[in-house]
């Protein structure tokens, strides 16, 4: 069953919806672009300041997702985004950061984890792949951006191992989920990746049992000296690797490429586009 489901009304998001059900308190999702402010060719639910979008906006579509989810502007709370692998612990005194302007907001991280109610972790994505984590004992949530090179370097086990030196988290205890990315179907590419896709692939083997090489990519049908890749099945196999346990990652079939009308895709609109926000958050009683 699909977890990302598409909510009535405007603005349109879509809920982690066995996590938002079933956990008293936490709401996790992947917005649509559909439902704000924004004009072509950001139209319409851009929430990202570095795109070119109008910052009038881009603040009111921020404004409006968080008053939709039960929080406020100043709850927002997210990180300049550079496809590496660095963490932040996101305290009481950093709620906030970023929520309007680019400088305030944790430099150079990809990857967001907190454990204080009434902070709405957020993270842009336009193709690359969110990933959710959550870990009901300690009460600690979290989110991570993997591009290519994010899943490659292993974000996904940087955040369970920051979720065990920082909070006591027991990987086996960490709920997990893959959200709205492009697919195999339509990522394609070339050699470079490959190399650095192999070198996972063969460290992968090594840990845990990884099934079929045609699981993750094959050749493309259009041109044979590319690749599709399938970024949603690599991160998969790395929460594995970390710990976190197969039956605890809910993974979407949502292909952002296929879908222009729903999801901002950098590939499909050839770079000139806006982005989609993950959040997570705990909600105050």
């Amino acid at each position: 069953m699909e977890p990302f489901v598409q909510s009535d009304g405007m603005p349109m998001l879509l809920r982690l919806e066995p996590w938002c059900a079933e956990h008293k308190g936490i709401t996790a999702g992947l917005t649509s672009r559909q439902g704000g402010a924004g004009k072509a060719p950001y139209d319409s639910l851009n929430c990202a300041f570095h795109v070119g979008d109008a910052l009038e906006d881009v603040l009111s579509n921020r404004r409006t997702l968080a008053e939709s989810l039960g929080f406020t502007l100043d709850a927002w709370t997210c990180g300049e985004q550079t496809h590496g692998i660095e963490i932040a612990i996101v305290r009481e005194a950093d709620r906030g950061r970023g929520n309007k302007d680019r400088t305030s907001a944790f430099q150079a991280t990809d990857g967001l984890l907190t454990n204080v109610p009434g902070v709405l972790l957020t993270s842009f994505y336009a193709d690359c792949v969110p990933l959710y984590f959550y870990d009901p004992l300690q009460g600690v949530v979290g989110l991570a951006h993997a591009g290519w090179k994010g899943t490659v370097a292993e974000i996904a086990a940087a955040i369970v191992r920051a979720m065990e030196i920082n909070f006591g988290t027991h990987p086996s205890n960490i709920l997990a989920a893959i959200g709205p990315s492009i697919g195999e179907c339509c990522y394609e590419v070339d050699d470079y990746v490959m190399k650095h896709v192999h070198r996972l692939e063969d460290d992968l083997a090594k840990h845990i049992e990884v099934g079929n090489s045609t699981d993750l990519y094959k050749k493309s049908d259009v041109d044979e000296t590319k690749t599709m890749l399938n970024l949603k099945e690599m991160n998969q196999r790395i929460m594995i690797k970390a710990g976190i346990l197969p039956t605890h990652i809910e993974c979407t079939t949502w292909c952002t490429s296929c879908n222009p009308h729903l999801f901002f895709s950098y590939r499909k609109e050839n770079g000139i586009t806006g982005r989609m926000t993950s959040w997570i958050g705990i909600k105050e009683s």
